[in-house]
């Protein structure tokens, strides 16, 4: 039986409607609706009931109606807030696949802002005033700054690969190396992938050395084609060799068998000049004589998530025949950013005008003189036992693109006497807009070359804040 102290507390808690009869309560039930206020105060109460029964003395004290009306008001506000919230990137990560990979050009968030509230010629033709394929929207545009006969697209790259193997290789066996079997984020594998696809995995080499000879031992009568992965994501050195491009494409052209190459990244621009190298460019592998590529819209590209499947007419006209094409196609909004996107590579302004290569390019001495500009801003409005110095250090491309490039960049590594790194790491993630910064070496460090200079006065504030 309960004590006398939580039969009180019961007797506070008011009723449903004493709750919507509230000045406050009354304003909520106008901007949303009477059953969206009703279920949280009857979810509140309950919990508040339950709370007292159990011998809380805390929820006694919330009982009153005034208190109620606070809590209320705090808990409706917090089920209106997005999931999904614009974050601050302070880790230097070009392409953090936690963060959502590249951010959009301005002319890609233009596209979403002009097509998400209207209607679109989305499958339909203009010209000719009848139904069209959307998978055809993107054709021509890929066409002219690819270089190949034909391309569509999907939701990402993974279906694109799957697509391909299950279109063209159900039931038959694909020639990969064993160096090439590689595992990205989220436990994408490419002999997962063959093997839910329907193919057989023939594998030919060694995981540090594969030779010509070994795909062309490997060829038989159950072949449908080679499938040369580029390891984005890793890197083998020592006592290491793979066969050229041209030489795989030899064996090929002779066995009448098509090459797929899965590129992965999607780099269509030299980026050899600001220290990435090894990553294949799309345009290419193409001219090279590739059947068929695909690759990332979200990595190097620096679009939306899509995957592009691109090469000869023959072989994606099947691929578009499939009926599990329809499963991973993209909708209006994917097709307005990417065609955005593409232009800029049009047009020869990619480097200027797509964030993620211009983060790419910025040069050390521009990002040491923002951080000291920074730094300067910061020490005058944090209190006595804080500090903020530069070091160097180094930011990364990431999203499974270029591991051994490293940017030179400058850190600021954040000092205090009273807070430890991770606690202002945990701080600075729960301010609005939210920091996510790196720790590294118990140092709590913010590399501004992925804070857009927009974002600055954010940040600033976020930093006070958390720091104060």
């Amino acid at each position: 039986m309960a004590d006398s102290s939580q039969q009180d507390g019961l007797r506070l808690i008011p009723a449903v409607d004493q709750l919507l009869l509230r000045p406050r309560i009354v304003d909520w039930v106008r901007r949303t609706s009477r059953g969206f206020v009703v279920a949280e105060i009857q979810l509140l109460l309950r919990e508040v009931r339950t709370g007292i029964q159990s011998g809380d003395p805390g929820w006694t004290s919330t009982a009153d109606i005034g208190s109620l009306e606070s809590l209320l008001e705090a808990r409706l506000e917090s089920r209106l807030l997005p999931t999904l919230l614009p974050v601050i990137n302070g880790t230097g990560v070009i392409l953090h696949t936690n963060l959502g990979r590249a951010p959009l050009s301005q002319a890609a968030q233009r596209s979403l802002s002009s097509l998400s509230g209207q209607y679109t010629n989305l499958e339909y033709d203009l010209g000719r005033g009848g139904r069209s394929q959307r998978d055809r929207l993107l054709e021509q545009s890929l066409k002219e700054v690819l270089g190949c006969e034909t391309a569509t697209v999907v939701n990402n790259n993974a279906a694109a690969v799957y697509l391909v193997l299950n279109t063209l290789a159900r039931g038959k066996e694909v020639i990969v190396s064993r160096g090439e079997l590689i595992e990205i984020g989220g436990s994408f594998r490419i002999p997962d992938i063959l093997a839910l696809s329907g193919a057989t995995l023939r594998e030919v080499g060694t995981t540090n050395k594969t030779r010509a000879e070994d795909y062309a031992s490997a060829i038989g009568p159950e072949t449908a084609l080679i499938l040369r992965v580029h390891p984005s994501n890793y890197r083998m050195v020592g006592f290491t060799h793979r066969p050229e491009l041209s030489e795989i494409l030899e064996l090929a052209w002779r066995a009448r068998l098509p090459m797929v190459e899965d590129l992965g990244s999607g780099c269509l621009v030299d980026l050899g000049p600001y220290g990435i190298t090894n990553e294949p460019l799309v345009q290419k592998s193409i001219a090279a004589g590739v059947e068929l590529v695909c690759f990332s819209g979200d990595k190097l590209l620096g679009g939306p998530q899509a995957g592009i499947i691109a090469g000869s007419a023959r072989l994606v006209d099947q691929v578009r025949q499939n009926p599990l094409m329809r499963t991973y196609r993209v909708d209006k909004l994917i097709y307005g950013a990417l065609e955005a996107t593409i232009a800029s590579y049009k047009t020869g302004r990619a480097l200027e005008e797509i964030p993620v290569l211009r983060l790419i390019s910025t040069k050390a001495d521009e990002i040491r003189d923002r951080s000291r500009r920074f730094a300067r801003r910061l020490r005058l409005r944090i209190p006595s036992g804080l500090d903020v110095k530069l070091i160097q250090g180094s930011s990364v491309v990431g999203g499974g693109s270029c591991p051994e490039c490293h940017l030179p960049t400058s850190l600021l590594a954040l000092e205090s006497d009273r807070h430890r790194p991770n606690r202002i790491e945990a701080r600075l993630r729960a301010q609005n807009p939210p920091v996510i910064l790196r720790l590294e070496e118990d140092r709590a460090l913010i590399d501004l070359r992925t804070v857009f200079p927009e974002q600055e006065n954010g940040l600033l504030d976020g930093l006070v804040k958390a720091l104060a």
